[in-house]
C-alpha cells in the first residue's frame, strides 16, 4: 500500500531526518520499533532503508510535495531511549512505538492525549519531488475498448 513513513533521530523541529519510504509505512521492522539506543535505532533504519527501492535518503532531498511530516501517513522518532511514532489519521502526538493502542475509541483518545504533541521540522528548503518509485505516486492508464 502507499502508506508513507519518515524516520527521525531526536524530536521536534530540531530532529535529524534519516530518510523516508513510499510504501508499507505501517509495517516497520521490529528492530526499529524495539531499539533502546539511538545507535541501534540509526543502524536499524539504515539497514531497513538500504533494503528498499522506495527509500529516500537525506542526500536525495525531501521526497514529498508537502513541507513536513504532518501530512506523511506515519513518522518514527527516536528520543528518550525509545522509538516513538505519530500517525497522521489519528493524532499528532508522539506515542511509544511499542505501546499497544487501546481499541475503544474513547480510551484511545485518552491514551493519546497523555503524550506530547509533535512539532514538525519544515523540510521545504530541501524538497525534491520526483514522482517516481520513491514518491509513492500511483499512475493508472486505461486503453479505450476495441
Amino acid at each position: 500500500m502507499g502508506t508513507r513513513a519518515d524516520f527521525y533521530a531526536g524530536k521536534g523541529k530540531d530532529a535529524e531526518w534519516l530518510g523516508s519510504i513510499a510504501r508499507d509505512g505501517d509495517e516497520i521492522a521490529g528492530d526499529i520499533r524495539a531499539a533502546e539506543t539511538e545507535k541501534n535505532y540509526r543502524k536499524a533504519v539504515e539497514v531497513f532503508l538500504a533494503s528498499r527501492d522506495d527509500a529516500t535518503l537525506p542526500a536525495q532531498g525531501w521526497p514529498w510535495p508537502w513541507n513536513d511530516s504532518a501530512t506523511t501517513d506515519r513518522s518514527y522518532w527516536f528520543f528518550d531511549g525509545q522509538c516513538w511514532e505519530a500517525i497522521r489519521h489519528t493524532h499528532k502526538h508522539y506515542v511509544p512505538a511499542k505501546a499497544k493502542m487501546p481499541e475503544d475509541e474513547a480510551e484511545q483518545e485518552a491514551f493519546i492525549a497523555k503524550h506530547e504533541r509533535v512539532e514538525f521540522r519544515d523540510m521545504s528548503a530541501i524538497k525534491s519531488v520526483t514522482f517516481g518509485k520513491r514518491s509513492g505516486t500511483h499512475v493508472f492508464t486505461a486503453k479505450a475498448a476495441p
